[in-house]
């Protein structure tokens, strides 16, 4: 439960400002509050939530695109460096009333991403299936582990 700490008098209180003051700074450097800073040069606050998994082969990114159609898609790759752009546009009206409360995002987005060494960019493949946008980034053979057999004497 928070204290909520009330100026009966409405006057200004430095002490008081200077703790709010204090908490936004806190806030700023707080690597869990994803608010202020991102991952990539070009992300946004509002960016579509982005996971890497590594597996032997290589990598697979999945990026949640709700409501995204893939024509307004656009994946590149250049100094090893993945970007993924692309726009989400609300099509939905509401012509009976305006919206009461409303979560959904809309508008254009941009995630970018290093690439590991050993990324064979030539085979980079990308699929849209129920809103999530997968791409698989395959390692070059001489990058994939090789298991060495030890000849015991």
């Amino acid at each position: 439960m928070n204290i909520v700490r009330r100026n009966r008098n409405n006057l200004w209180d430095p002490a008081g400002e200077l703790d709010r003051i204090r908490r936004e700074i806190d806030d700023m450097f707080d690597p869990t509050a994803r608010r202020f800073f991102s991952d990539g040069l070009f992300d946004r606050e509002f960016s579509p939530a982005l996971d890497v998994v590594e597996n032997n082969d290589g990598f697979l990114v999945s990026v949640d695109l709700p409501g995204v159609d893939k024509k307004d898609l656009e994946i590149s790759v250049a100094d090893n460096v993945l970007t993924i752009k692309g726009e989400k546009k609300d099509n939905r009206e509401s012509k009976n009333g305006k919206y009461f409360r409303k979560e959904s995002w809309e508008g254009t987005f941009q995630r970018t991403l290093s690439l590991p060494h050993g990324v064979d960019a030539e085979k980079i493949d990308a699929k849209m299936r129920d809103g999530v946008l997968a791409i698989s980034l395959p390692k070059r053979e001489e990058a994939k582990p090789k298991q060495i057999a030890v000849n015991v004497k």
